[in-house]
């Protein structure tokens, strides 16, 4: 019977995978800092294997993040293992791990400006709300 990896692991490893593509750095390459092949960060970022503590830290200095990061939005160890945020939080951290989710991330990050950033985002939200369950029609995009 094939192992089913736990949602917290598979979120912590999304978020690696996520920053990792971030930062523009190769599993082979983040590998060597933690002294483990490839296919264990793969292991780790598909939350097939846990990633120690000791670990943790190594890649949070690699990725230039607190090892915080990896835990943020994450219930309590006294409550049952779910996520705390009302959205799928595995959701938006497989989109954050696509490339049009670290392009889409880059270049928000650039914009300095945060009523710019905030307008932004209030656009997208407007366009998810309008177009987000599926393709919307060619017409309705003045295409």
């Amino acid at each position: 019977m094939a192992k089913v990896p736990n949602p917290i692991d598979v979120t912590i490893g999304g978020r690696l995978r996520a920053r990792r593509m971030l930062v523009g750095m190769s599993q082979g390459k983040l590998g060597k800092v933690l002294g483990v092949s490839f296919q264990q960060i793969q292991k780790y970022e598909k939350g097939v294997n846990r990633i120690s503590l000791g670990h943790a830290k190594l890649l949070a200095q690699a990725l230039e993040v607190t090892p915080a990061y990896f835990l943020e939005g994450l219930a309590s160890a006294s409550s049952p293992p779910r996520l705390t945020e009302s959205d799928n939080a595995s959701d938006v951290v497989e989109f954050l791990s696509t490339a049009e989710g670290v392009q889409l991330n880059r270049a928000f990050a650039r914009i300095r400006n945060s009523k710019v950033r905030k307008r932004l985002a209030d656009l997208v939200a407007a366009l998810a709300d309008d177009f987000g369950a599926g393709d919307p029609p060619k017409e309705k995009l003045g295409l």
